[in-house]
């Protein structure tokens, strides 16, 4: 693979992906449906590319934020489910007929406007009924599901396939998630066929809880979005001995370098001052890369198998790094934000706690400029 007319990239390893699906699928009871994750780009990682190893690799559902990730999965191949997560707006209704889409209903409005829709196309609308047990966003309150349910059954021209939840405190409230769970499984109790339909898909967590595991749940699915890439979102969750591989890495290279005296201030705002002569190195990423500002005097960067600490303000496109301790660096090396060289590595994990952030957040503000590179071999 040829890196060399590469200023600022990722690499993302399709095998490494399609390993995880095969070790989550196996932690997982035969009957559960794989629901990839794959909206905003497939989290950075590139939609079309990894949607289509997801689809070989045997994943059974795709769920999207919107219309036009999904009408993109659609050309991608046929036959999947795909699940719109978020409001369908007027006007783009038509691409849940021509591309066969699954949309999320919870407001009496929409159950109107689809059935409409469905009847004027003489067709049935596939919808996933959404429940609010205490994130405070999409959803039917879970105490007026119910009533919403009945207004679903009359809908002659919707077709509902599924019913989930989303929990809001899964990585930081055990106590929450137990409340949102109690909220959301006593609710199934009040819609009538629910739990007796065996081709309803339910779902509520996005990395598998124990209780979802259990023999006597009622889940039937669940959403997988940053394990599947190699990050454990929840260091508690059952799937955590998964172990999953890192898919993507993030690179670009030393671009300057020189020798600094004791004192010299180092980028925007002077926030670093130099405490002894100090050889720098420039590297070519910067914040309208994804290089959060937040790694300014924080982060780090490793050069030749060696952590390089940020030096000064991330600027928009160069970082400015010690490289003292490399006595053999020069222009053109590689520089690692995510990944790993020799024994030394980032994860992405370490990454987003020094941007204050969450590696969803992260992987999705790598921007457009920086090249997606693809390592493509199937697995033996």
């Amino acid at each position: 693979m040829n890196l060399a007319n590469h200023r600022c990239w990722v690499e993302i390893d399709l095998a490494a992906l399609e390993r995880n699906l095969f070790k989550i699928r196996s932690t997982l009871p035969s009957r559960f449906l794989y629901v990839a994750v794959v909206k905003a780009n497939a989290y950075g990682h590139g939609l079309h590319q990894t949607v289509a190893r997801l689809m070989q690799s045997g994943a059974d559902y795709f769920a999207v934020a919107n219309v036009f990730e999904a009408a993109e999965i659609r050309q991608i191949g046929s036959g999947f489910p795909i699940l719109i997560l978020g409001p369908v707006l007027p006007g783009e209704e038509s691409f849940v007929i021509e591309h066969d889409l699954i949309v999320t209903v919870s407001t009496e409005e929409e159950v109107e406007r689809f059935n409409k829709l469905a009847l004027a196309s003489e067709t049935k609308v596939k919808i996933h009924f959404k429940i609010d047990t205490g994130m405070g966003r999409i959803g039917v309150w879970y105490e007026k599901a119910p009533e919403l349910y009945q207004k679903i059954l009359k809908a002659e021209g919707l077709e509902l396939c599924g019913v989930f939840t989303h929990f809001s405190s899964a990585d930081d409230s055990a106590e929450y998630t137990r409340l949102q769970r109690s909220r959301f499984l006593d609710t199934l109790q009040k819609l009538p066929g629910i739990l007796q339909n065996k081709h309803i898909v339910i779902h509520a967590d996005n990395s598998a809880g124990l209780e979802s595991l259990s023999p006597n749940s009622p889940f039937n699915a669940v959403r997988v979005g940053l394990l599947q890439f190699g990050v454990l979102p929840y260091p508690g969750s059952i799937l955590a001995e998964v172990h999953p591989e890192p898919v993507l890495s993030f690179h670009a290279r030393v671009g300057l370098v020189k020798m600094l005296p004791k004192g010299t201030f180092i980028s925007y705002n002077r926030t670093h001052q130099l405490a002894h002569d100090t050889k720098i190195a420039v590297i070519t990423a910067g914040y309208g890369d994804g290089v959060p500002r937040e790694l300014s005097n924080r982060g780090e960067v490793i050069i030749h198998g060696k952590r390089c600490p940020i030096l000064g303000r991330v600027t928009m496109d160069q970082t400015i790094v010690d490289a003292t301790a490399i006595p053999e660096i020069t222009v053109g090396d590689v520089a690692t934000f995510i990944g790993k060289q020799s024994d030394a590595e980032i994860e992405a994990g370490e990454f987003s706690k020094w941007a204050n952030d969450i590696p969803w957040a992260v992987f999705c503000s790598i921007s457009k400029r920086v090249d997606r590179i693809y390592r493509t071999p199937r697995m033996q």
